[in-house]
Protein backbone atom coordinates (compact mmCIF):
# COMPACT_ATOMS: atom_id res chain seq x y z
CA UNK A 1 0.00 0.00 0.00
CA UNK A 2 1.67 3.43 -1.25
CA UNK A 3 1.28 6.06 1.67
CA UNK A 4 1.11 9.49 0.54
CA UNK A 5 3.64 11.70 2.57
CA UNK A 6 3.01 15.07 2.74
CA UNK A 7 4.74 18.24 1.40
CA UNK A 8 5.08 22.01 2.03
CA UNK A 9 6.30 24.44 0.18
CA UNK A 10 7.71 27.86 1.75
CA UNK A 11 9.37 30.49 -0.78
CA UNK A 12 8.80 33.92 -2.07
CA UNK A 13 7.02 35.15 -5.91
CA UNK A 14 8.81 32.46 -7.54
CA UNK A 15 7.48 29.42 -6.38
CA UNK A 16 4.32 31.06 -5.97
CA UNK A 17 4.15 31.87 -9.59
CA UNK A 18 3.73 35.47 -9.85
CA UNK A 19 4.42 37.10 -13.35
CA UNK A 20 4.34 40.34 -15.27
CA UNK A 21 1.32 40.92 -17.29
CA UNK A 22 2.63 41.74 -20.55
CA UNK A 23 -0.83 43.87 -21.01
CA UNK A 24 -1.44 45.59 -17.85
CA UNK A 25 1.82 45.27 -16.17
CA UNK A 26 1.43 44.32 -13.26
CA UNK A 27 1.96 41.56 -11.42
CA UNK A 28 -0.56 38.53 -10.88
CA UNK A 29 -0.35 34.78 -10.20
CA UNK A 30 0.18 32.71 -13.44
CA UNK A 31 1.58 30.00 -12.04
CA UNK A 32 2.32 27.39 -14.64
CA UNK A 33 5.10 25.34 -12.21
CA UNK A 34 2.74 21.62 -12.30
CA UNK A 35 2.66 20.69 -8.89
CA UNK A 36 -0.10 18.78 -9.92
CA UNK A 37 2.01 16.65 -12.26
CA UNK A 38 4.59 16.05 -9.48
CA UNK A 39 2.06 15.07 -6.96
CA UNK A 40 0.41 12.50 -9.39
CA UNK A 41 4.45 10.76 -10.38
CA UNK A 42 5.65 10.84 -6.95
CA UNK A 43 2.47 10.21 -4.54
CA UNK A 44 3.04 13.30 -2.54
CA UNK A 45 0.82 15.94 -1.46
CA UNK A 46 2.14 19.47 -1.85
CA UNK A 47 0.63 22.65 0.49
CA UNK A 48 2.43 25.85 -1.34
CA UNK A 49 2.52 28.32 0.87
CA UNK A 50 5.44 30.62 -1.01
CA UNK A 51 4.68 34.72 -0.54
CA UNK A 52 5.15 37.03 -3.08
CA UNK A 53 7.62 39.74 -1.42
CA UNK A 54 8.49 37.16 1.30
CA UNK A 55 12.27 36.85 2.68
CA UNK A 56 13.97 34.45 4.73
CA UNK A 57 13.10 36.00 7.97
CA UNK A 58 9.20 36.32 6.76
CA UNK A 59 9.53 32.97 5.96
CA UNK A 60 10.92 31.71 9.19
CA UNK A 61 8.03 33.20 11.07
CA UNK A 62 5.57 31.54 8.54
CA UNK A 63 6.86 27.82 8.90
CA UNK A 64 7.19 27.96 12.61
CA UNK A 65 3.31 28.98 12.69
CA UNK A 66 2.25 26.61 10.01
CA UNK A 67 3.96 23.20 11.70
CA UNK A 68 2.34 24.48 14.78
CA UNK A 69 -1.04 23.37 13.29
CA UNK A 70 0.24 20.82 10.89
CA UNK A 71 3.43 18.45 10.53
CA UNK A 72 4.66 17.62 6.96
CA UNK A 73 7.08 14.52 6.03
CA UNK A 74 9.43 17.46 3.42
CA UNK A 75 9.52 20.98 3.48
CA UNK A 76 10.82 23.09 0.20
CA UNK A 77 12.85 25.94 1.07
CA UNK A 78 12.99 29.23 -1.91
CA UNK A 79 14.46 31.45 -0.33
CA UNK A 80 17.18 34.23 -1.45
CA UNK A 81 15.52 36.96 -3.85
CA UNK A 82 13.71 39.58 -2.16
CA UNK A 83 16.76 39.31 0.50
CA UNK A 84 19.83 40.24 -1.69
CA UNK A 85 16.99 43.06 -3.24
CA UNK A 86 18.10 46.97 -1.97
CA UNK A 87 16.14 49.86 -1.51
CA UNK A 88 16.37 51.32 -4.90
CA UNK A 89 14.66 54.57 -3.71
CA UNK A 90 17.54 55.31 -0.98
CA UNK A 91 20.31 54.36 -3.12
CA UNK A 92 19.04 56.97 -6.01
CA UNK A 93 19.05 59.39 -3.47
CA UNK A 94 22.39 58.78 -1.92
CA UNK A 95 24.13 57.04 -4.24
CA UNK A 96 27.35 57.77 -2.24
CA UNK A 97 26.39 56.18 1.51
CA UNK A 98 26.73 52.98 2.07
CA UNK A 99 23.86 50.01 1.65
CA UNK A 100 22.94 46.79 2.55
CA UNK A 101 19.85 44.36 0.87
CA UNK A 102 16.91 43.48 2.70
CA UNK A 103 18.91 40.29 4.68
CA UNK A 104 22.39 41.09 4.47
CA UNK A 105 24.29 37.97 3.53
CA UNK A 106 25.50 36.59 6.90
CA UNK A 107 22.56 37.09 8.33
CA UNK A 108 20.98 35.22 5.32
CA UNK A 109 23.41 32.12 6.15
CA UNK A 110 22.72 31.45 9.40
CA UNK A 111 18.88 31.82 9.08
CA UNK A 112 19.00 29.38 6.72
CA UNK A 113 21.00 27.17 8.70
CA UNK A 114 19.04 27.39 11.60
CA UNK A 115 15.67 27.02 9.95
CA UNK A 116 17.13 23.55 8.14
CA UNK A 117 18.54 22.57 11.68
CA UNK A 118 14.66 23.23 13.42
CA UNK A 119 13.50 20.82 10.63
CA UNK A 120 15.61 18.12 11.10
CA UNK A 121 15.15 18.63 14.54
CA UNK A 122 11.42 17.68 13.72
CA UNK A 123 12.10 14.90 11.70
CA UNK A 124 10.91 16.83 8.97
CA UNK A 125 13.30 16.42 5.68
CA UNK A 126 14.22 20.24 3.82
CA UNK A 127 14.86 20.72 0.43
CA UNK A 128 16.43 23.77 -0.73
CA UNK A 129 17.08 25.32 -3.77
CA UNK A 130 18.96 27.29 -5.70
CA UNK A 131 17.76 31.41 -7.25
CA UNK A 132 16.66 31.33 -11.58
CA UNK A 133 19.26 33.82 -12.77
CA UNK A 134 17.55 37.28 -13.52
CA UNK A 135 18.44 40.10 -16.39
CA UNK A 136 20.17 42.51 -15.47
CA UNK A 137 19.22 45.47 -17.87
CA UNK A 138 15.54 44.31 -17.72
CA UNK A 139 15.74 44.45 -13.73
CA UNK A 140 17.36 47.80 -13.53
CA UNK A 141 14.63 49.41 -16.09
CA UNK A 142 11.93 47.84 -14.19
CA UNK A 143 12.63 48.43 -10.79
CA UNK A 144 14.65 51.86 -11.29
CA UNK A 145 12.27 53.51 -13.93
CA UNK A 146 10.94 56.29 -11.99
CA UNK A 147 14.45 57.12 -9.96
CA UNK A 148 17.29 59.40 -10.69
CA UNK A 149 18.89 56.00 -13.04
CA UNK A 150 22.37 57.81 -12.93
CA UNK A 151 22.43 58.15 -9.23
CA UNK A 152 21.97 54.37 -8.93
CA UNK A 153 24.71 53.67 -11.68
CA UNK A 154 27.04 55.82 -9.81
CA UNK A 155 26.68 53.46 -6.96
CA UNK A 156 26.29 50.07 -8.90
CA UNK A 157 29.32 51.14 -11.23
CA UNK A 158 27.40 48.52 -13.80
CA UNK A 159 24.32 47.39 -14.39
CA UNK A 160 25.67 43.44 -14.31
CA UNK A 161 26.50 44.14 -10.71
CA UNK A 162 23.00 43.43 -9.80
CA UNK A 163 23.44 39.88 -11.46
CA UNK A 164 26.56 39.32 -9.27
CA UNK A 165 25.18 40.39 -6.12
CA UNK A 166 22.22 37.85 -6.57
CA UNK A 167 24.48 35.14 -7.73
CA UNK A 168 26.37 35.69 -4.40
CA UNK A 169 23.34 34.47 -2.60
CA UNK A 170 22.45 31.59 -4.83
CA UNK A 171 25.99 30.29 -4.42
CA UNK A 172 25.54 30.58 -0.53
CA UNK A 173 22.89 28.64 -1.01
CA UNK A 174 24.72 26.15 -2.42
CA UNK A 175 26.96 26.25 0.28
CA UNK A 176 24.63 25.96 2.92
CA UNK A 177 23.79 22.59 1.30
CA UNK A 178 26.88 21.52 1.46
CA UNK A 179 27.92 22.41 4.93
CA UNK A 180 24.52 20.73 6.39
CA UNK A 181 23.90 17.85 4.72
CA UNK A 182 20.50 19.03 2.93
CA UNK A 183 19.08 18.03 -0.45
CA UNK A 184 19.78 21.07 -3.02
CA UNK A 185 16.77 21.28 -6.46
CA UNK A 186 19.32 23.34 -8.49
CA UNK A 187 16.91 25.83 -10.77
CA UNK A 188 19.65 28.16 -11.52
CA UNK A 189 21.49 25.28 -13.10
CA UNK A 190 17.94 24.20 -15.12
CA UNK A 191 18.07 27.98 -16.43
CA UNK A 192 21.46 28.01 -17.42
CA UNK A 193 21.38 25.46 -19.61
CA UNK A 194 19.55 27.91 -22.22
CA UNK A 195 21.11 30.11 -24.78
CA UNK A 196 18.55 32.61 -24.04
CA UNK A 197 17.55 32.78 -20.85
CA UNK A 198 15.95 36.40 -21.38
CA UNK A 199 13.20 34.07 -23.42
CA UNK A 200 12.67 32.38 -19.68
CA UNK A 201 11.92 35.72 -17.78
CA UNK A 202 9.15 38.49 -17.75
CA UNK A 203 9.93 42.10 -18.07
CA UNK A 204 10.81 43.10 -14.95
CA UNK A 205 13.83 40.51 -15.68
CA UNK A 206 13.38 38.29 -12.50
CA UNK A 207 10.20 36.62 -12.34
CA UNK A 208 10.42 33.40 -14.42
CA UNK A 209 7.60 33.61 -17.37
CA UNK A 210 5.19 30.74 -18.52
CA UNK A 211 8.55 28.38 -20.21
CA UNK A 212 10.60 29.98 -17.35
CA UNK A 213 8.15 28.33 -14.73
CA UNK A 214 8.16 24.70 -16.92
CA UNK A 215 12.10 24.80 -16.46
CA UNK A 216 11.43 24.72 -12.48
CA UNK A 217 9.23 21.95 -13.14
CA UNK A 218 11.75 20.00 -14.84
CA UNK A 219 13.95 20.90 -12.12
CA UNK A 220 12.02 19.16 -9.83
CA UNK A 221 11.01 16.19 -11.77
CA UNK A 222 15.07 16.09 -12.85
CA UNK A 223 15.98 15.71 -9.62
CA UNK A 224 13.03 13.95 -8.63
CA UNK A 225 14.18 11.00 -10.90
CA UNK A 226 17.51 10.87 -9.06
CA UNK A 227 16.62 11.46 -4.94
CA UNK A 228 12.75 12.40 -4.29
CA UNK A 229 11.64 8.40 -4.67
CA UNK A 230 14.55 7.82 -2.13
CA UNK A 231 13.50 10.44 0.22
CA UNK A 232 10.27 9.39 -0.06
CA UNK A 233 10.75 6.23 1.10
CA UNK A 234 13.41 6.98 4.01
CA UNK A 235 10.18 8.88 5.31
CA UNK A 236 8.01 6.13 5.45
Amino acid sequence: MNIMRKVAVFGDSILKGIQVDPDTKKYCVKNCIDFEKIENKHLVSIDNFSMFGCTINKGNIMLERRLQKKYFDIVVLEYGGNDCDFNWKEIAERPYDEHIPNTPLKAFIETYKNMIKSLKEKYIEPIITTLPPLEPQRFFDWFCKDLNKDNILKWLGTVNTIYRFQEQYSRAIEYIARETNTLLVDIRGAFLKYFRIDELLCEDGTHPNSNGQRVITDAFLGYSKEKLNELIQLTI
